[in-house]
């Protein structure tokens, strides 16, 4: 099975990147994905509630091959973010819930303001969502998310473009974080192939998850990127990195 961890849903057509649940769907079948984890698109507003009731209502209109996470943005407020946490767990019942300081404009980290909001996302168990860029890397650094897996041990974490997402790349800090860090895993969107091979190399193959960036990548092509990167790779390996990883990481009880 072909799971591509790293999608964005929207509500509505807003501008040529956006994608509802059926265009995601199409790009799906033609690129030969079986499931997507899809989280929203911001749309620079205020409307994280109904975009993230997009998310969960995709989740619903396809159960088989879309799983849902929420989003929290601090910056609105630290209680509309917690309301949104409960909404999105308690009512939706999605898999996990995703923070992101670089798009958002805040360190993910801060005591005051975020990791109450993270102590309340990991009290229900699941997996929470970390963009980690270079287009923001005060914000997002890797270190920042090492030193809140060391603060919550039982909770997964997701490293979403493992430093990626702008130039120079913070690979290399992101591949230390994860091997410090058994509660890490990397989804390898928007990096180049070097850095996925890089941190294959250091962490096994059961560390690293496919993932595309869609829309902001093309499907097709990033999944064909990553097929020739694992051409050598044994079938087990190439399994883990496009499917079972991310399928263990969200369903682990």
């Amino acid at each position: 099975m072909i799971i591509d961890a790293d999608c964005h849903n929207s509500s509505r057509k807003f501008d040529s990147l956006s994608l509802t649940a059926p265009d995601l769907i199409d790009i799906m079948d033609r690129a030969g994905v079986d499931r997507a984890l899809v989280w929203l698109r911001p749309l620079y507003d205020r409307s994280i509630p109904s975009e993230n009731r997009a998310v969960y209502q995709a989740t619903k209109t396809y159960p088989d091959r879309l799983v849902g996470f929420g989003w929290a943005n601090p910056m609105l407020g630290k209680q509309e973010a917690s309301d949104e946490i409960k909404r999105c767990f308690e009512e939706y019942g999605l898999a996990g819930i995703k923070f992101n300081g670089a798009q958002d404009y805040y360190v993910i980290d801060d005591d005051l303001l975020v990791m109450p909001l993270i102590e309340q996302a990991a009290s229900y168990g699941k997996p929470i969502a970390f963009h980690i860029g270079a287009d923001f890397y005060e914000n997002t650094h890797p270190y920042r998310l090492g030193r809140i897996a060391a603060a919550f041990p039982d909770t997964r974490f997701l490293m979403v473009h493992m430093g990626g997402a702008g130039q120079p790349t913070l690979e290399r800090s992101a591949i230390e974080t994860t091997l410090s860090h058994p509660n890490i895993m990397i989804i390898a969107s928007s990096i180049p192939e070097t850095a996925i091979y890089r941190a294959i190399q250091a962490l096994g193959s059961d560390r690293v998850c496919f993932g595309s960036d869609t829309p902001f990548r093309l499907m097709h092509v990033q999944l064909a990127m990553i097929q020739a990167l694992m051409r050598d790779f044994d079938t087990p390996a190439r399994e883990n990195i496009l499917g079972r990883n991310i399928e263990r990481w969200l369903f682990q009880q």
